[in-house]
């Protein structure tokens, strides 16, 4: 389902082709997007990127898009080394001197980066040890990829629009202070279908039949 399509099922859902219901539709999607992919992890939703430490640095910029972590590694002769998430107390209270260097342990989410008193970026990663080479760092992370507002076509809309088309009926019912039965049910069929597409990100994507056996039901003699 394209942007177009979406935009028409939800007028020919609600009947409403009022100025202001119409515009406020893409607020009604982006709102869905936002439920989905705070409660599902699709491999939309993964990204990965390399970087390059400082030596003698200890900050590294979080991508501009950043949510939260899968993993980092940094990258020694060719090896991945993972580091291990901690918080910045460890930090501090492990290695309280910026000056103790080696190849990095350890990461933490640390706040935006101020030079002069002004933010340079919404976050940024502190290391431990402090960085004693210019390392490769691989990060896989979580973001948010583009709205099907702007992009016309995504993962979501391609793959399992139910859930964008009764999340959207859910938004746009609450906008027209619809009744109640009718926003109870497009929140049951918008709950349905985030269930199934639950099972597909967190469940059938997570394993494969060679190792967890073929999903089957009990039989009955």
């Amino acid at each position: 389902m394209t942007y177009t399509e979406l935009v028409t099922a939800i007028t020919a859902y609600t009947q409403n082709y009022e100025a202001d219901f119409v515009a406020n539709i893409p607020t009604f999607i982006k709102q869905t997007e936002t439920r989905v992919y705070n409660t599902v992890q699709i491999p939309a939703l993964r990204k990965n990127v390399t970087g390059v430490t400082t030596n003698g640095n200890k900050y590294l910029s979080c991508p501009a898009d950043f949510l939260s972590v899968f993993s980092m590694a940094v990258i020694d002769g060719g090896n991945y080394e993972y580091l291990l998430n901690k918080d910045v107390n460890f930090m501090r209270a492990a290695y309280p001197s910026a000056s103790t260097t080696g190849l990095p342990k350890y990461y933490a989410l640390f706040g935006p980066t101020v030079a002069n008193n002004i933010i340079t970026d919404e976050l940024s990663f502190i290391l431990a040890p402090t960085p004693n080479a210019a390392y490769s760092v691989e990060l896989h992370y979580y973001y948010y990829p583009e709205t099907i507002v702007t992009a016309n076509r995504t993962w979501l809309g391609d793959n399992y629009d139910p859930v964008l088309l009764y999340g959207s009926l859910v938004e746009a019912y609450i906008f027209m202070k619809g009744e109640q039965d009718m926003m109870a049910y497009y929140e049951k069929k918008f709950q349905d279908a985030l269930g199934q597409l639950n099972r597909l990100g967190t469940g059938l994507e997570r394993g494969d039949a060679y190792r967890d056996g073929q999903a089957k039901i009990k039989v009955n003699p």
